[in-house]
């Protein structure tokens, strides 16, 4: 069942630039002193019972005003949006709390406001209470709580009113790593229970680990929306596009490591060859133009073992000059989340300049750390500059997709070398 349901939406502000020009323009008919700004266009999509849907994109892209429409907290201009279900949202820092009243009288405020009585919001505040951890704090008025203490009992709030559908903004982030950790926790306990969640966030990794599906927004326009990693993969080529606009800039000059050619001659290992590509993206200086993983044979593999040496072997042409070129490449599972990179400016293994038509190949060996089974995927890069600034050249997404076998019951994402002790004590 489609629990939301968001068509054509569209909302408009009117900006002015002076405050009483408000009122010039209603008290002088047909004088127009304001400029229209579209914060949201024409965007649709739906969201299924219990699903987890995430929304990202950069600042200022709609994704605020999306949920405060989601919320009924505002009215589109344009379109129609659906929500059937009890919400509890999550919104901004304080949003629905009156400063001058203590945290108990705001938490059966907003009960009220969702349909409690008084007697069931004093029945959930030890709850409440337990979760937002403020102690004293909540018969104190809310206008003295510091920033983490507004979000501690905000979040209490929303996720134990029972919520059919919880919204929540980039609000977590004021909240301290202890605090986050048990809203996670709490969030994935109501996923698990067949609620549905709308989920704002810039943790591209939350979205891949958290999403069901994800959308998005540019500009207040839905440019995607698809399974998590593919968002994720698209909002990533986006931002690198429009960092590109602003020139290259140099970074402070390495000084770890010098530029070092191992191999030259007629026996340089050059792979030809791209086995999957899911997403591209660069300013076309240089190209990818081959990728492998290889055994300890040198013989290509798609299936490994944990602590089994490999080698990623990458191969990139430069279309011009470029005075500090990189390759490296990114490990991902399956649901996009990255579980480590290297390239040759992080390793202190420099390459020297590259002119036009040059063919660098970089291999990458390893031992593969005893992650858990299951399918990963290798994204190759090519680009100028040092670790901390560089232009991105070409990036592909996925190109070497493998899977992770094991011979060992493996918790989590990864087994780690651990020395176990026992002790006893008689009583």
């Amino acid at each position: 069942m489609q629990v939301i349901q968001v068509q054509h939406l569209s909302k408009k502000y009117q900006i002015y630039q002076r405050p009483w020009d408000k009122l010039r323009e209603m008290l002088h008919m047909g004088e127009k002193l304001h400029r229209e700004f579209w914060a949201l266009q024409d965007v649709s999509f739906t969201v299924e019972t219990g699903r987890t849907l995430g929304i990202i994109g950069q600042n200022g892209s709609g994704k605020s005003t999306l949920l405060q429409v989601l919320a009924g907290i505002m009215r589109q201009t344009r379109g129609d949006c659906i929500v059937r279900g009890k919400v509890s949202a999550l919104l901004e820092l304080g949003s629905g709390f009156n400063p001058e009243f203590t945290g108990r009288e705001n938490v059966i405020m907003n009960g009220a406001i969702l349909g409690f009585d008084t007697r069931e919001m004093h029945r959930r505040l030890e709850a409440i209470a337990r979760f937002a951890e403020i102690g004293s704090f909540l018969d104190q008025p809310v206008k003295i709580y510091s920033s983490g203490m507004f979000m501690r009992l905000a979040f209490a709030v929303a996720v134990n009113v029972d919520p059919d559908i919880l919204l929540v903004d980039e609000a977590l982030a004021v909240g301290d790593l202890i605090f986050q950790h048990r809203c996670m926790h709490r969030m994935n306990e109501l996923r698990q229970s067949g609620k549905t969640i709308v989920f704002v966030t810039h943790d591209l990794g939350a979205v891949a680990r958290f999403c069901d599906r994800a959308i998005l927004l540019d500009q207040g326009r839905l440019l995607e929306d698809s399974t998590p990693d593919k968002v994720v993969q698209k909002y990533r080529a986006l931002v690198f596009e429009r960092e590109s606009r602003y020139g290259f800039q140099d970074g402070a000059v390495e000084t770890v490591g010098s530029a070092a050619i191992d191999r030259a001659g007629a026996g340089v290992p050059v792979v030809q060859g791209i086995p999957n590509i899911d997403h591209r993206f660069g300013n076309g200086d240089a190209a990818i133009i081959g990728i492998e993983l290889l055994d300890e044979t040198g013989r290509p593999t798609r299936e490994v073992f944990g602590g089994q040496h490999l080698v990623i072997r990458i191969s990139a042409e430069f279309k011009r000059r470029v005075d500090r070129p990189i390759l490296g490449f990114t490990l991902r599972d399956r649901l996009g989340i990255e579980i480590s990179a290297c390239n040759t400016s992080y390793s202190g293994r420099l390459l020297p300049p590259a002119c036009e038509g040059q063919i660098y190949t970089t291999d990458f060996r390893f031992p593969m750390p005893h992650l858990g089974p299951g399918s990963y995927s290798v994204s190759p890069a090519a680009a100028c500059g040092d670790t901390l600034k560089h232009d991105m050249c070409d990036w592909i997404d996925n190109a070497v997709v493998f899977e992770i076998k094991t011979e060992d019951l493996v918790y989590g994402i990864m087994k780690m070398d651990v020395d176990v002790l026992n002790y006893a004590t008689r009583g």
